[in-house]
């Protein structure tokens, strides 16, 4: 029996529907690095000022991105990265806040 061959297109990364999404993947590499950071620098208690300002940018970074995204791999590392923010910036604000010793 003849059947038709349909060739899959090429594996990506982040978009699923064959056209680039330049902004949407920066939005999402922008707010997985500001999650890793306030991640990382909320388990010291005198990183607190990096880690809550960069919560607070990577959740809105983040909060954007699933504003405009397209596809549905650019919206889940975007959840992971907002969930890292989020945990990271709860944390500096617990350690000190956003201007926790600067600002008197």
């Amino acid at each position: 029996m003849a059947q038709t061959m349909r060739s899959r297109p090429p594996v990506s990364l982040l978009a699923t529907d064959g056209r680039s999404h330049p902004l949407q993947d920066t939005l999402v590499a922008v707010t997985v690095a500001l999650g890793a950071l306030a991640f990382v620098t909320a388990m010291f208690a005198n990183l607190h000022l990096i880690s809550s300002w960069a919560g607070l940018v990577g959740i809105l970074t983040g909060a954007y991105g699933q504003y405009i995204s397209v596809t549905t791999r650019e919206r889940f590392p975007l959840i992971l990265g907002m969930g890292a923010s989020a945990i990271g910036f709860f944390l500096g604000m617990a350690h000190g806040g956003l201007f926790g010793g600067v600002v008197g």
